[in-house]
């Protein structure tokens, strides 16, 4: 008769320190489908000097919640983030090809906490495509910059984004609480999708949006980076930073990365 295989760790003694601390987190929402070129990206980033790395391919350990809405995703990643008591996010979504030095570029403004929200640069996928950096709504991207350039903004995607945990747990207390996968989660972040009857017009008025603009928009209006700690280092309404330097891809499930040339070309400098 065959013995039952049981499995068999092997714990080596220490001096009970894990090697690591809880300084960043990577967060993806995804659908399941990744290129292999955002692959690639992901697991081939250069690790900054003295790092902790937890994995043998020096990949920086990630939490991906998949199959849920985006900002139901989001909202998973926000509260794995402040249990493990993060002093960073660094959310990437999984169509956003990362330049390979992203965790460098990203470690100089965490040794260095000056802002608390830090974005790469992409563009839209769509011809011709554009800069995803915004000043004010409704009005398109704002595009007076020029490659290699920092620039302060009211709007930032969530595709390449460095946000500093304290200001995300400052939002978790004023956020509705709601129930996701058996979890008990916060709404920190939101898509707009309501509608209702204006008596005065006569019509259906609709409030739709992303839930990445609503949530600059929500973190100016309550004045959430003041009341995390922040001492204002950015010019009055424009909060967010962009650095140019990090310049990412934006890829379509085909394979399609975007900008293209012509659409890159304003932005160059001569």
């Amino acid at each position: 008769m065959n013995s039952p295989v049981r499995e068999t760790r092997v714990i080596v003694e220490t001096n009970k320190d894990p090697g690591y601390t809880n300084r960043l987190m990577v967060g993806t929402a995804c659908t399941g489908l990744l290129r292999v070129e955002w692959y690639a990206a992901r697991t081939s980033q250069v690790v900054p000097l003295n790092w902790s790395a937890t994995d043998q391919l020096q990949m920086v350990s990630g939490y991906m919640p998949l199959r849920y809405l985006v900002d139901d995703a989001q909202n998973l990643i926000v509260a794995k983030a402040i249990e493990l008591d993060m002093e960073w996010l660094f959310l990437l979504e999984h169509d956003v090809v990362i330049p390979r030095d992203t965790f460098v570029q990203l470690n100089r403004y965490m040794k260095r906490p000056e802002y608390p929200v830090v974005s790469g640069l992409y563009f839209s996928r769509a011809f011709p495509s554009e800069p995803m950096i915004f000043r004010g709504w409704g009005n398109g991207s704002f595009t007076d910059w020029k490659l290699g350039d920092r620039v302060f903004c009211s709007g930032v995607p969530t595709g390449c984004l460095l946000i500093h945990v304290s200001v995300l747990k400052e939002i978790w207390k004023d956020s509705e609480e709601y129930v996701l996968g058996g979890k008990k989660i916060r709404k920190v972040f939101n898509t707009p999708r309501t509608s209702w009857y204006n008596h005065q017009t006569n019509a259906t008025n609709f409030s739709v949006g992303t839930s990445d603009l609503e949530w600059c928009r929500r973190v100016i209006e309550g004045d959430y980076l003041a009341r995390a700690g922040w001492l204002t280092t950015w010019p009055e309404g424009y909060p967010f930073l962009v650095d140019t330097n990090l310049f990412c891809k934006h890829i379509n499930p085909d394979g399609t990365m975007f900008p293209d040339d012509e659409s890159l070309k304003e932005f160059q400098n001569a």
